[in-house]
């Protein structure tokens, strides 16, 4: 059992140290005061999805659906800057800002001082994302339902009240419906016998490969 900031941790019979698993998000977002971060109840909820956990998890992981799917989000990011880190037990998505979008005020420590940042997306494997905003944080926790059954739990946690803007529930309910329509074409498209997976795409997909190398490690496969 663990705790950091307004967060707890269990693990029944964990892979890897505590430190490991989160040392990454502790070190380099340090300038964020976790302690203060405030549970927003009216801007979390949670969804069903009919699709298998693993696949929600890979759209997460590749950047390559963003600017088809997700406009809004296309418009506060440069996608030129994309850029993924690899971990331990997990990885970073790193949202470079588009010219005119909130970027956050970096200590001169930062491994990114100097960047202009909107978003850090850390997914720690299996099935937890933390994404880090300029007014706080948004959990999504992703729980297995069965085999094409899964639920998204997002949790929204404030820090900067002032620097939201027009972040509502309205815009966790659009992000994550455009989300749910890929993944559940996805996973009728797999299911087809002419289904066949391709190769990774080394700039956009190395967090997905991870995910897949973890997996089959932990499977024996």
């Amino acid at each position: 059992h663990h705790s950091w900031g307004p967060f707890s941790f269990v693990s029944l019979n964990p892979a890897c140290s505590f430190d490991q698993w989160i040392g990454d998000v502790q070190k380099r977002l340090a300038f964020m005061p976790f302690a203060e971060f405030v549970f927003r109840p009216d801007l979390s909820r949670d969804f069903d999805i009919d699709a298998h956990w693993a696949l929600y998890v890979d759209n997460y992981l590749e950047g390559l659906h963003i600017p088809f799917v997700h406009p809004s989000l296309t418009s506060v990011l440069d996608l030129k800057g994309y850029q993924t880190e690899l971990l331990p037990y997990g990885n970073l998505q790193i949202g470079a800002s588009a010219p005119g979008s909130k970027s956050f005020e970096l200590p001169e420590h930062s491994p990114d001082y100097g960047k202009q940042i909107s978003a850090y997306y850390y997914w720690l494997f299996p099935n937890l994302m933390l994404n880090f905003y300029t007014w706080g944080l948004s959990v999504n926790i992703v729980m297995p339902q069965g085999h094409n059954k899964t639920k998204v739990r997002f949790l929204t946690y404030v820090w900067r009240p002032e620097l939201m803007e027009g972040y509502s529930p309205a815009d966790i309910v659009q992000t994550e419906m455009e989300d749910e329509a890929v993944v559940q074409s996805v996973q009728q498209g797999i299911q087809s016998r002419l289904y066949k997976s391709g190769r990774y795409a080394p700039q956009w997909e190395a967090g997905v490969k991870q995910f897949h190398d973890i997996l089959r490690s932990k499977l024996g496969t």
